[in-house]
Formats: C-alpha cells, sequence, structure tokens
C-alpha cells in the first residue's frame, strides 16, 4: 500500500480521484508547519502540495520513503528539485492545468490598465464621480511585447490578436517557424523593449530571467509603456519599476506576482498607477479542478504503474510508451552496468548511438536507465532513473547521443562507447524476440551474449587448447560454465586475438581467476557481476 500527504488545501475532485485509487492511502494535512511536515514525511511515498509548502532540504532528508512530490499548479519555486533529483524523487508539475486562466488574467489585467478600471472604481465607491480624471488608452493597433512565447504566452498573444493588437515575443527557445504559425514577430530583446506599447512578462523564473526587467531595461523602452506580469516575483526588480513609474517611463503596471508573497512593498502597491492583484493568475474554480486532477492522476499512475507524466526532472513516458520501450530501457541498464565493468579508470566519456526502429519512439529516458547501469557497479550506493543523469554530472561525465540511419543486421541497436583516462571500450547490444536483451558486440568482437549472471570476459591468443585449458581449470575448482560464447577479431587475423564470454553459475574467487589469467596466451580475465 503506498502512503500519499496532501499538505496544500486541493479540490474535492483530486482528492477522491487519489482514494478511490486500488492501492493508494491518503491523508489530508494542510497548514503544517516545516518541523510537523519534517516529522511525518517519512511515512509516504508521494507529496502533493500546491504553493504553501516548502519541500526543503531538510524535508527532502527526511523523506525516507518519498518517490513522488506532485505540484498542483506550474510554479515549483517552493521545491528543491536538485535536492530531490539526488534523492531520485520524481517532482511533477500540471502545466497545462492553468495556462487559459493565468493568460486569461494577463489579458484582464492589461484591460484594466489601459483603462484605470480599478481606480475609476475605488473612486466611485468613494462617492465620487472623477469622469475627466480616467483618461485611458485603447489597445486596438498597440504592440503587445511579450517576453516568453510557452503555454500562457501563446494564449495571451492569440487573445491579444483578437484585440487586434500587433505582437511581438522575445524568446530564444522558439523557432521562427513556431513563431509564424502563432502570427508572431520575433524579436530581439532590446528592440522588444523598444517597441512595444504593452509589455507582458510570461517567462519562468530563472537564474537567466531573475530581474531582466531592470533599469537598463526601463531606460530603453518608449516613455508611457504599460508593464503586466503575472509570471514570477523577481523578473521585475520592483525597486527599478517603482523608480521608474514615479519619473514617468512607466505608465502603468500590473502586477499578480511579487518578489515576496504575501508583498510587504506598501510603497508599490500603494502606487496610483499600480493595479495588482494577489498571485490569482489561476484562481479560478476551473483551474483549480483542473489542476487538482491532472496532479492527482499523475501522482496515483506513477506510484501505481510507474507512468511519468510532466515531470520537471525525469522524460515523460506514458503507460503505452512503458509498455514498448521497457526491454530497451532493461538492454541499455545491462549495457551500461556491463561496461562500467569492463572499464579501467575515471569515466570521462559516454558517447550513446541508436539505430533502428527504435527511433520511431522517445527515447529520452533511456539515457536515465543507461546512467543507472553504468554508475551502479561504480558508486555501490543509491543511483536511480532519476539521480543518475545528476549524479554523472557531478563527477564530470559528458553524455552525447546520436541517432544513426545506418541499417544494421538488427531490428534494433543501441551501441555505448565509455571513455576513461586509460581506454576507450565500445559494446553494443540488441533485443532478439523484441524482449530479450543481447550483448551482440565488445570492441571489434561481434557475439550473441546474454547479459545475466556471473560473467568472465577473457582475452586470449587464438590458439590450439585455451578453450580447454580454461574449461579444465574450472572443472578442477568445481566451476560449472553454463553458457560459452567464442568470438574471433578477424581484422587482426595476424594475431589471431579472440574473445571468451563465458556464464558461470557460482562466482569465480579470486584464486581461480589468478590461475586463468596465468594460462598460456590468456591475455586478460574480467569478473563481471550482472
Amino acid at each position: 500500500m503506498k502512503k500519499v500527504l496532501i499538505s496544500d488545501t486541493l479540490s474535492t475532485q483530486g482528492i477522491e480521484i487519489l482514494k478511490n485509487t486500488a492501492g493508494i492511502e491518503v491523508d489530508v494535512m494542510t497548514n503544517l508547519t516545516p518541523d510537523e511536515l519534517k516529522g511525518v514525511i517519512k511515512e509516504y511515498d508521494g507529496l502533493v502540495i500546491r504553493s504553501a509548502t516548502k519541500v526543503t532540504k531538510e524535508i527532502i532528508a527526511a523523506a525516507d520513503n518519498l518517490k513522488v512530490v506532485g505540484r498542483a499548479g506550474i510554479g515549483l519555486d517552493n521545491v528543491d528539485i536538485p535536492e530531490a533529483s539526488k534523492r531520485g524523487i520524481v517532482v511533477m508539475n500540471t502545466p497545462g492545468g492553468n495556462t487559459i486562466t493565468t493568460g486569461e488574467h494577463a489579458i484582464s489585467l492589461m484591460l484594466s490598465l489601459a483603462r484605470d478600471i480599478p481606480q475609476a472604481t475605488a473612486s466611485m465607491k468613494n462617492g465620487k464621480w472623477e469622469k475627466s480624471k480616467f483618461m485611458g488608452a485603447e489597445v486596438y493597433n498597440k504592440t503587445l511585447g511579450i517576453v516568453g512565447i510557452g503555454r500562457v504566452g501563446s494564449i495571451v498573444a492569440d487573445r491579444a490578436q483578437g484585440l487586434r493588437m500587433r505582437v511581438i515575443a522575445y524568446d530564444p527557445f522558439i523557432s521562427p517557424e513556431a513563431a509564424e504559425k502563432l502570427g508572431i514577430t520575433l524579436a530581439s530583446f532590446d528592440d522588444l523593449l523598444k517597441n512595444a506599447d504593452f509589455i507582458s512578462v510570461h517567462t519562468p523564473m530563472t537564474k537567466e530571467t531573475r530581474g531582466i526587467i531592470n533599469a537598463a531595461a526601463f531606460a530603453k523602452m518608449k516613455k508611457g509603456v504599460f508593464i503586466i506580469n503575472c509570471a514570477r516575483g523577481g523578473i521585475i526588480s520592483e525597486k527599478d519599476l517603482l523608480d521608474a513609474l514615479n519619473s514617468g517611463q512607466v505608465a502603468g503596471a500590473a502586477l499578480d506576482v511579487f518578489e515576496e508573497e504575501p508583498t510587504k512593498n506598501k510603497e508599490l502597491v500603494g502606487h496610483a498607477n499600480v493595479i495588482c492583484t494577489p498571485h490569482l493568475g489561476a484562481s479560478t474554480d476551473e483551474a483549480q479542478i483542473n489542476v487538482a486532477i491532472a496532479v492527482a492522476e499523475q501522482v496515483a499512475d506513477y506510484l501505481t504503474k510507474g507512468e511519468i507524466r510532466n515531470a520537471v526532472n525525469f522524460p515523460s513516458v506514458s503507460g503505452e510508451l512503458l509498455n514498448i520501450i521497457q526491454p530497451y530501457l532493461e538492454l541499455v541498464e545491462k549495457l551500461g552496468q556491463f561496461q562500467a565493468q569492463l572499464v579501467s579508470g575515471g569515466i570521462k566519456e559516454v558517447l550513446v548511438e541508436y539505430s533502428g526502429e527504435i527511433l520511431n519512439y522517445n527515447v529520452a529516458p533511456l539515457i536515465n536507465s543507461l546512467m543507472k547501469g553504468l554508475l551502479t557497479p561504480i558508486l555501490k550506493e543509491n543511483v536511480n532513473y532519476i539521480n543518475a543523469p545528476v549524479v554523472a554530472k557531478e563527477r564530470g561525465i559528458k553524455v552525447v547521443e546520436s541517432k544513426s540511419s545506418e541499417v544494421q543486421a538488427y531490428t534494433s541497436m543501441i551501441s555505448v562507447t565509455v571513455k576513461t583516462q586509460n581506454e576507450t571500450s565500445y559494446t553494443a547490444g540488441a533485443l532478439f524476440g523484441r524482449q530479450d536483451p543481447r550483448i551482440v558486440r565488445i570492441n571489434k568482437f561481434t557475439m550473441d551474449a546474454i547479459p545475466e549472471g556471473h560473467m568472465l570476459v577473457v582475452y586470449n591468443n587464438d590458439r590450439p587448447g585455451v578453450i580447454g585449458n580454461i574449461g579444465t581449470t574450472m572443472g578442477k575448482n568445481k566451476v560449472n560454465i553454463a553458457r560459452l560464447h567464442l568470438s574471433l577479431n578477424r581484422e587482426q587475423a595476424e594475431t589471431g586475438q579472440a574473445l571468451v564470454v563465458l556464464t558461470t553459475d557460482t562466482m569465480v574467487t579470486a584464486d581461480i581467476l589468478k590461475k586463468l589469467r596465468e594460462l598460456p596466451h590468456v591475455i586478460s580475465v574480467t569478473q563481471v557481476e550482472m
């Protein structure tokens, strides 16, 4: 039975999905202090949150059994993702559940800002009729500059086009072709600042975007520009924004997010030309139900089926895809495990090449499986599919993936080249019968070896009696050979080097390994445990 803790307020529809999932037990405990959460988290396999719960390094350290954190919403500023990844915890969000709501909120703020609607409302509630005071601005035929043209930014662009606005966007991660389909003109950041009448921010908070709208940026903008931020507080420097408002460089700002929440910046919030809402971008009944249902289904599917969707630290793997690529996941993990025990010296680089039918599918999850297999024999500690790439990066291992259109002798083939400071080793694998993993090549030697059990990899000169001597030595020491694969390196015919891969019923002791290495014409013997 898997246990899930819901520590923030969640719509009942999401709670019911988890409660009605066989094999899952649900507890709802909101408003926990950090110490209280730290005291109970070790009991749970899953944690469902919104924005209130802070999943810190300390919380993660206490979460002995935690496998997944699900955020009902898109923002993950409250989760220590690197630490979760190191511990093998999948971190999921629900990026599609509140995009429409957030996009609509940005448009609402823009229109309210242009027409002074909140200020005029407040004036009337105070018994005044200040018609001449609130002279607004049209959005028709104006230029809207969007910083970040992702899901929400695209919705804002679409709605703005409906208002007959010209839309330009800055986003270094979108192609001109994709922007053209959206009817958007891409611009450099500086050109956007210079040409936009309204600027709406929809980029995630990263080290590159923190403070991107600052004093230097405001100085490049048109005098009288309007600023809207429904993304993340801190992307716009609040101090610099206040200065730009006071100088008149910025005519008005509409803010839904702040550097600190709840904000204590009373001077900014109280400015006559600022309208603001308390982080309401995703606050509609429809959005909260959508994200609650989405996160509940994602967490339930991961804990019960291993299906991963919308994870920020692991490639998404649907149930259908998982069924197809599961044998390949096993194959590449075994290739990694085999190579790690075959090479000597610290690993510097790993090159992976995919060819054949596997290219019809998303191969992104395979690298996680490969790195898990490669690192487990080396580190002798808990390495899993989530943290393996993180651990590899920490150890300075460069990973390069490539795809080959060259037709191989197998329906699909995956090759792994491992470079250390001492040597370079190549191993390739394929599936037999679409299910059974095989090692089909080791360096220059082709073969059909089953990667399981106690294995010996023996390089020897191709001379009469070598195989017999190996068999005799094993027999004298009561070691049974279960399988034997022999391959000759035809490319080195003059030296006649050969490779023997043995599988034995029991592990070969150090004493027997020494005897094998001392046999005539044996070059090297490496024991591999699969």
